[in-house]
């Protein structure tokens, strides 16, 4: 990726805003499990809850914000979802000062988060589809992508230490800031948005319109492949990762510094991936680099059955996580540049309100299933039949080159409802 090529100044605001909330997220990474146990002192199973619940949850309630993103304008879109964030998580310290906090309410937080989280990354696709040309569109999610490997390298070791000092509320105040400035930095953009598109009947949504952005997706013969394998291929790679804390930090004896080193350092492969995925597929083509880190991605997880004690198993997670972020790093730009080439511009919001929303659900489902087969057969062969499986994920990246889909004619002017 060029670092001189320039993609304007509206874009550097927005660039700018992704980091600033990524940052703050980074920042808070582990916060709300920590306040259910130093504060609130929850089990294992509450704890448990609080990961895959309030996503769960959230996921539900965002599936109504594809369709309700899709016709109106996104910047103003984004700015409310990076303040419904800002205001959920501000609620956090202030039942806190006044010692009313209850995990009850950081259920609700998390999936009011998690809800928003759905909402903003609708609206900032169909946003950056406008915003830029088909040809920049690679360049820019390459940089969204290093972004957030940047700030997955620093974020947790400065929240930790943020957390030593002042405890988990307080990275959570500096979450919500990020995204009150993130907010700032988006209304900040200026410029013109095109008039969005309207919908064909007039009246209140429909029941069957919750299902438009499964039907364009499984509808296209592109997509639907690719939509598949991400969902599987996410959902089990986050299922093993309790699996693996519970591996590392009991049996195998590693300390709690070893095991975030483990998955901190190999981030700068992600970063290093994302500067490689445009020169990649200006000299290889896209279908071929979308196969091919596609495909190597796969066969990284299954190594982590094999992990033992000592510096030799550290340098195992190690390898492995560097060259699965790697892989994931050239993936990741690649496909969402894919899937936004591949999606009409007055679909765009609901198709990526759907993607997000079945990813979330099979993240939280998997993992767990994995949980419960982590308790059978023990975390080491669950790990390694997550990784089995894996190995089949290429099979659902897409095989041919389909033509591109035609783009809606201009709305007619009229007053927006």
């Amino acid at each position: 990726m060029g670092s001189g090529h320039r993609l304007g100044r509206r874009f550097g605001w927005l660039w700018g805003a992704y980091g600033t909330s990524a940052l703050g997220t980074w920042l808070a990474f582990g916060a709300f499990p920590l306040i259910a146990v130093r504060e609130l002192h929850a089990g294992p199973a509450e704890v448990a809850a609080l990961s895959c619940v309030g996503a769960a949850v959230g996921a539900a309630v965002a599936v109504p914000l594809g369709p309700w993103v899709e016709f109106r304008r996104k910047r103003p879109v984004l700015i409310a979802m990076d303040l419904v964030r800002c205001a959920a998580l501000l609620t956090i310290p202030a039942a806190f000062a006044l010692g009313v906090l209850t995990l009850v309410q950081l259920l609700l937080v998390s999936a009011v988060v998690a809800a928003a989280d759905i909402g903003f990354r609708a609206a900032s696709g169909a946003y950056l589809k406008t915003l830029l040309p088909t040809e920049d569109l690679l360049v820019a999610n390459a940089r969204f992508e290093s972004t957030a490997w940047t700030t997955t390298i620093i974020g947790p070791p400065l929240g930790g230490a943020a957390i030593g000092l002042l405890g988990p509320v307080a990275t959570v105040v500096a979450d919500a800031v990020s995204y009150l400035l993130s907010a700032l930095g988006i209304r900040a953009m200026g410029g013109q948005e095109p008039r969005p598109g309207l919908r064909e009947e007039a009246g209140r949504m429909r029941a069957g319109d919750l299902l438009d952005g499964w039907r364009f997706i499984l509808s296209d013969r592109a997509l639907r492949p690719l939509f598949f394998n991400t969902a599987l291929f996410n959902g089990l790679v986050m299922a093993t990762q309790p699996l693996l804390a519970v591996l590392m930090l009991g049996p195998l004896g590693f300390a709690p510094w070893q095991y975030g080193l483990a998955f901190a350092a190999p981030s700068i492969g992600g970063l290093l991936g994302s500067r490689l995925a445009r020169p990649l597929v200006t000299r290889f083509g896209q279908r071929r680099v979308l196969a091919v880190s596609g495909t190597l991605r796969a066969l990284w997880p299954v190594g982590l059955a094999f992990l033992g004690p000592g510096t030799g198993g550290l340098l195992l997670v190690i390898g492995v996580e560097l060259g699965l972020i790697f892989c994931c790093g050239v993936f990741n730009p690649v496909q969402a540049t894919y899937r936004l080439q591949r999606t009409a511009t007055d679909r765009v919001a609901r198709t990526l309100s759907a993607w997000a929303v079945t990813t979330k659900a099979s993240t939280a489902l998997l993992t767990a299933v994995w949980g419960v087969l982590g308790t059978l057969l023990g975390p080491r062969t669950a790990i390694g039949l997550a990784g089995a499986v894996l190995l089949a994920t290429p099979l659902l990246l897409p095989r041919r080159t389909t033509g591109l889909p035609h783009e809606p004619k201009p709305a007619p002017r009229r007053t927006l409802s």
